[in-house]
């Protein structure tokens, strides 16, 4: 603290003297002001400098000297330009800002600092903006390397740039090095093709153990780097002393989305209030990149209004809150575009029937996802998966969606043999990828559709099945922290499924979906006909006619009937009784009553049960 006190009032001085407003300028005369200040690292004394200049904006800052010496790139971006980082800035400090603030607290330890760090996560997390924001706050010297710019047609070049780099890091000491998408360079040599691609491997590890030695000559790089492919980057880079320290970037949370919004709109001239809320709960699944996209279409919508205008008033340019809504519509999640559903949907108004499994649910999942405080003060967690049973048709992939949709929560669904693979260890690494990709997006849902072709009794001759359903196993037993992912199978063959999958802990609740009575077919039956212009129907009558009819049976009933309009040679375009007594002679019931009978018996079995 008298260290710190001491360099602010050497640097108030200098400015009640006239000197330039500028940070290395007041650093350079606070060096040679005092001998012991001179010793210590730069960036100790760029930080309380740095500080003070923020703390007295009145401070008129002339223009810089014309001839100064050429100096190591620096990032013009600082914390204040990046939000939803809160989760991850406890290990920032530890292992990149305070090495470099307090150097002198790791040699009097007679420790090593960590030499590289790696943060990986999904595109667009903003893992280069905050390398970026490091080294803005710390005012180190930074020097970024992108892949593309290390590969060379000539041999020995690439390795040549790399040295280069790393020797200009090391003679800017204390400095920050950062390699974007490293995994491009550095694929494992096990399976590279190229020999290049070999000796850039060779060529870094090399370069990552000659930054060691801090203790001896005092000098610190820290060399950080991002990937969205860790499991690509050869296994000899992630030991101890090279990039031996992980930071992963998630999602963002509703709460982390909220602040990364506020960051981005804080300069923005706006008219009204803009729920921060509100556009956090509206884009699950959406990045950081996504939200600044988003940002930016907000502008597009608003200019869009103001170009209808004949004379533009500087009063009427502003972004208000409609004008996100309407650049919701256009600006999708990038996940969205790499095959991950977000927010579904489907509504609980169109879903017919079903209301004892809806609150069972609820219950289950969505409360759970929206309440989670009440569950960790009460010391439990919520039920790990749910399996629905039931006849083609009912509705069970409905329910997924619109559990999903209530909730909240992201949403991937997962047809059970797209995870199977005919080459050893594939399956059971895609669906190691599934878990981690829900849990980097939590809250989220996956639902297996079709589970009983996953998980069919072990003992089989089929040992690409086997191994899928113990690497399940492995994810649903918890050795990997849930972090709000549910689960949600469906099935029409529960007899099939391995028993080990129904115990305690993972799919241990069973719900049955049955073919509809009739007031439920009733409701659903309403709920089909809601955008359908009907006449004189008499939905009941429909309803009692159809005793054995799925869902989805009485949803091909209302598109029949809706063909047979089209048939016919009126002109009013209305669906009636008529129309309706047509398709029933057509469409039948697709469940036969020994299929039914089979769910009851399997329902009456179980403990939970509904009618």
């Amino acid at each position: 603290m008298k260290q710190n006190s001491k360099i602010i009032l050497l640097a108030k001085k200098f400015l009640e003297s006239g000197g330039l407003a500028d940070v290395d300028t007041i650093v350079e005369y606070i060096q040679s002001s005092d001998p012991k200040l001179k010793r210590l690292p730069l960036v100790s004394l760029r930080i309380p400098v740095k500080k003070l200049l923020e703390e007295f904006p009145q401070v008129e800052i002339p223009q810089k000297r014309a001839a100064e010496p050429i100096k190591p790139p620096q990032s013009l971006l600082d914390f204040s330009s990046i939000g939803g980082i809160s989760s991850i800035m406890r290990d920032i400090q530890q292992l990149i800002i305070f090495p470099l603030i307090h150097p002198e607290v790791y040699q009097e330890l007679k420790i090593e600092p960590a030499r590289g760090v790696l943060f990986c996560g999904s595109p667009g997390t903003g893992k280069t903006y905050l390398a970026n924001a490091i080294c803005g706050e710390l005012g180190v010297p930074f020097f970024k390397l992108a892949a593309t710019e290390i590969v060379s047609g000539m041999s020995g070049e690439s390795e040549q740039k790399l040295r280069e780099v790393f020797k200009k890091a090391m003679d800017s000491a204390p400095s920050l090095l950062f390699i974007d998408e490293i995994d491009a360079i550095t694929p494992k040599r096990s399976n590279s093709q190229r020999e290049m691609e070999k000796r850039i491997v060779s060529q870094l590890l090399s370069c990552m153990d000659e930054l060691g030695g801090f203790l001896q000559h005092g000098k610190l790089v820290i060399v950080l780097a991002a990937t969205n492919r860790i499991e690509a980057i050869d296994p000899a880079l992630r030991r101890a002393g090279r990039f031996d320290r992980e930071i992963h970037f998630g999602i963002p949370s509703q709460d982390q989305r909220k602040e990364i919004l506020k960051v981005l709109v804080k300069d923005l001239k706006t008219k009204g209030v803009l729920d921060m809320n509100e556009l956090a709960k509206m884009t699950p699944g959406y990045v950081g990149a996504d939200l600044h996209s988003l940002v930016k279409e907000a502008g597009n919508q608003a200019i869009s209004r103001i170009m209808d205008l004949k004379h533009i008033e500087m009063s009427e340019v502003y972004i208000e809150m409609n004008d996100f809504t309407r650049a919701l519509e256009i600006v999708q999640p990038s996940s969205k575009r790499e095959g991950f559903s977000t927010i579904p949907d489907t509504t609980w108004d169109e879903i017919g029937g079903l209301e004892s499994l809806r609150e069972e649910l609820y219950y289950s999942i969505v409360h759970a996802i929206q309440n989670p405080e009440k569950y960790a003060s009460l010391g439990i967690t919520s039920a790990a998966g749910v399996l629905l049973c039931g006849p083609p048709g009912c509705g069970k992939t409905l329910l997924a969606k619109a559990v999903a949709r209530e909730s909240r929560a992201n949403f991937i669904a997962v047809n059970g043999p797209e995870l199977l693979n005919k080459y050893v260890g594939e399956s059971e690494k895609a669906v190691r990828q599934l878990f981690q990709r829900a849990r980097d997006s939590s809250p989220c849902v996956i639902f297996f559709d079709e589970i009983d072709s996953l998980c069919a009794s072990r003992g089989s001759d089929n040992q690409a099945t086997e191994r899928v359903v113990n690497q399940l196993l492995t994810e649903l037993n918890g050795l990997q922290e849930r972090k709000q992912v549910y689960i949600i199978a469906a099935t029409n063959r529960p007899d099939i499924i391995d028993p080990a999958i129904l115990r305690p802990g993972r799919l241990d609740q069973v719900l049955f979906v049955l073919l509809p009575e009739m007031q439920e077919r009733i409701s659903i039956l309403k709920a089909l006909v809601k955008k359908t212009p009907t006449k004189d129907v008499d939905l009941e009558d429909i309803a009692r006619k159809t005793e054995g009819y799925s869902g989805a049976d009485l949803s091909m009933v209302i598109r029949e009937a809706a063909a047979q309009v089209l048939r016919s040679k009126g002109d009013e375009i209305v669906v009636t009784q008529t129309h309706f007594y047509k398709a029933l002679e057509k469409i039948k019931s697709s469940v036969s009553e020994k299929q039914n009978r089979f769910y009851i018996e399997m329902r009456n079995q179980h403990m939970t049960s509904f009618k």
